[in-house]
């Protein structure tokens, strides 16, 4: 049977996002030119979002393997590591960022049910969600209602879903004004060797389209994702998904069920490119084919052309590859949830994947042509240091003035949106559903969260400071690495493996593709460093625009670390007046890229603190030592906003202050508000000092008695800076109040 005609050339595949050399390459690949749908289908599949062409060959270099490792990293739809007591955990973390700035509710909702859905596809329960946000000048109405609709999304998402969010970050900056990054991480729970793939083969077996209608909504939404936002990016609202979080949750709840009848081959989210992406990937993994009836897919719209149905991005669907003869068991799980479960296709030998419509062949072409790590081109772009780098290297630390007054730079820290409570944020999320969030009264540097019915936690977090990835991208995301492991120790944790999600500019230009190849170096060097291989994640590339340009490079970390007792988890809050306060690690003069030099004296060019993966190291053998002794009352570590927000944190929770002295070797901005890596403020009963001492005299980690936990003064170098309840007052409400204005 022939291919139905519609045949095109390169100017429609220009016009589609292809280049002209990657035109001849699909005519080469089928032996003639292709059909509207089949361009179609390779111009989705091979878009940036979905083949990772132009940054495959530096993500190779990330170390991928451990221990603990159960799934390497691009293997399956999200990471998968080993816990212990037969438990794996998997997780991953993915950005909308495109979607988010055109329609920013759906395209957050849209968002988090997409990451949970990779989860449990896998055959793993989501017990967790983070986020890590990035938005423009607050000031801006847009930006606010960007920020609403986002946050909104995020929170009747993931609420109704009934998955907790249990931690996030939320960052603002000028740069993300038009394109703001919105990453989603989940992480879910599954018995070892009860994990699903997704893979097909076995020529035969049915091939079955489960959960919700397939609409016109997300259409091109990969392709989307792959080019800058410009003023016509309003004209593209319908590549934004529509989410139904309802209807996920009986998917979730089917979905496991499912899989306990060991009627499954394989299962597959059908997340950016739809049922294209699906079919062509579990079929390229399986070295088989399919043929799909795509006139037997519920649609929510009549007269959807072929290449509609393969490209929508419609939320809420599943393909699955069910074993012959086992259909009924399938069929009767989804009857009982009242989803959607029909048969579309079966698997064929070979390599090919045929798409009918009503009998005529209107696809036909080899899967493994389309995929990642099969025929997708593969590219080495041009990179060169940007010229801003002049304007970073004539930053001297000694020019920067010292400050009139102190008070006013607490003040002006304490209440600034990157600084501040996010308690406007995070109180729309629903964090304590499921009970398993063990930091909703015991605040911890990182979130940790429960492992039901064994001694288990999970310590999870997400981290990254754009402002040092800009200045020095190799350094800057080794310190994103080293923060989250930091967070994870100072919990009680054990860091284990990463997962990522990498948002950039675009990549054709030499200076945006010379920060992603620096990002991604330096998360090697500090992944080796600390043991925690790369699971995969999400590359974000074209998150630009052409009022402000690239927005800064924010490669977003997200971490896994186990408590195996979970009993030994570590707060970060103060606990009586009279404990001791001490810093571990260097205070130094280092000034660059704080929030202090950046937005109180608003030098926007300044050098990465500086940082030495070994001193990282140091800290956390120390911290570790410190916790096996069990003497710690707290522990905080010290970054964005330095010394003084860590010790207005740790203050918070039980309303109690700090009296400290600082060093006259040290300029007094630099010792309260620089940002001087592998740090952390530790507290503890007076009677464990000789203890606490020994510890710290044993190794070489610098380290000081600053002072005494107050009943709620703030006192430094003998002088009255209010008392914590103040603080505390404005540094909750800020955010509220700026969007209120």
């Amino acid at each position: 049977m022939k291919v139905e005609a519609q045949l095109t050339d390169v100017a429609t595949a220009e016009k589609l996002g292809l280049l002209p050399e990657e035109f001849e390459k699909i005519c080469s690949i089928l032996g003639r030119i292709p059909n509207f749908n089949e361009l179609s289908i390779y111009a989705v599949m091979w878009s940036e979002h979905c083949s990772y062409k132009n940054s495959i060959v530096w993500l190779k270099t990330l170390p991928k393997e451990g221990a603990r490792m159960l799934a390497m990293a691009g293997e399956e739809n999200a990471g998968l590591v080993d816990i212990g007591d037969g438990i794996a955990c998997a997780f991953k973390i993915e950005s909308h960022n495109h979607p988010s700035a055109i329609e920013p509710y759906q395209g957050a909702a849209t968002g988090v049910g997409g990451i949970n859905r990779d989860i449990f596809t896998m055959g793993a329960r989501p017990i967790a969600q983070l986020n890590s946000l990035r938005f423009g000048k607050l000031a801006d109405e847009k930006t606010k209602w960007i920020l609403r609709g986002v946050v909104k999304g995020i929170g009747d998402y993931g609420n109704a879903f009934g998955v907790p969010t249990v931690g996030g970050e939320v960052f603002f900056d000028d740069c993300f004004t038009v394109n703001p990054l919105v990453n989603a991480m989940s992480v879910g729970i599954v018995e070892g060797g009860k994990t699903v793939k997704a893979i097909s083969y076995g020529a035969g077996n049915p091939v079955f389209i489960v959960g919700s209608h397939t609409g016109k909504d997300g259409i091109h939404g990969a392709a989307f994702a792959s080019k800058d936002i410009t003023e016509d990016s309003a004209k593209d609202l319908p590549s934004v998904q529509v989410g139904d979080p309802f209807q996920e949750k009986l998917l979730l709840e089917a979905s496991l069920e499912a899989i306990q009848t060991d009627a499954i081959i394989g299962m597959q989210d059908m997340g950016a490119a739809g049922i294209i992406c699906s079919t062509s990937e579990m079929s390229a993994k399986g070295e088989a084919g399919m043929v799909i009836w795509l006139d037997k897919v519920p649609t929510r719209q009549e007269n959807m052309k072929p290449w509609e149905i393969l490209l929508s991005e419609s939320q809420e669907r599943m393909l699955i590859v069910a074993e012959k003869g086992k259909e009924q068991a399938i069929l009767d799980v989804f009857e009982k949830w009242d989803l959607n479960c029909v048969q579309i296709g079966e698997v064929t030998d070979g390599e090919r994947l045929k798409f009918y419509m009503h009998d005529e062949l209107v696809a036909d072409v080899p899967a493994e042509s389309l995929v990642l790590g099969g025929g997708a081109p593969v590219y080495h772009r041009e990179y060169h240091e940007p010229a801003y780098l002049k304007e970073i290297a004539a930053y001297k630390n000694e020019a920067v003035p010292q400050p009139e007054s102190l008070g006013d730079v607490m003040d002006h820290l304490a209440t600034h949106p990157n600084l501040a409570s996010k308690k406007w944020v995070y109180q729309q999320y629903d964090s304590t559903v499921g009970t398993v969030n063990m930091s909703t009264n015991l605040p911890s540097d990182a979130a940790i969260v429960d492992v039901r019915g064994t001694s288990k936690a999970l310590a999870l977090t997400v981290d990254c400071n754009s402002r040092y990835i800009y200045a020095d991208p190799r350094k800057g995301t080794a310190i994103a690495v080293a923060e989250a492991a930091r967070n994870i120790v100072c919990s009680g944790g054990e860091p284990v493996a990463i997962t990522n999600c990498l948002n950039f500019g675009n990549p054709y230009n030499p200076e945006v593709y010379w920060q992603f190849v620096g990002a991604i170096q330096g998360m090697g060097d500090a992944c080796t460093a600390f043991g925690t291989p790369v699971t995969g994640g999400n590359v974000s590339f074209y998150n630009q625009s052409s009022y402000e340009g690239p927005v800064f490079p924010s490669p977003v970390i997200g971490m896994v670390g186990v408590l195996d007792d979970k009993s030994q988890q570590t707060t970060l809050f103060f606990k009586r007046p009279g404990d001791l306060i001490y810093v571990l690690g260097e205070m130094t003069n280092d000034l660059g890229s704080s929030q202090y030099i950046y937005s109180y004296h608003g030098i926007r060019h300044s050098s990465c603190p500086e940082f030495s993966l070994e001193a990282e190291l140091l800290l956390h053998e120390t911290l570790k030592r410190i916790r096996g002794k069990q003497i710690a009352e707290s522990m905080h570590d010290v970054s964005d906003g330095g010394l003084y927000i860590t010790l207005i944190e740790s203050g918070f929770f039980n309303k109690l202050g700090f009296s400290i002295s600082t060093d006259n070797a040290i300029r007094t901005d630099a010792y309260l508000f620089g940002e001087s890596q592998s740090r952390a403020v530790v507290s503890i009963d007076p009677h464990e000092q000789p203890i606490l001492e020994r510890i710290l005299n044993a190794t070489s980690i610098p380290f000081k008695l600053l002072g005494e936990v107050t009943d709620g003064a703030i006192e430094i170098d003998g002088v009255a800076y209010g008392d914590i309840q103040s603080v505390g007052h404005k540094y909750d409400s800020a955010l509220e109040n700026i969007l209120n204005q």
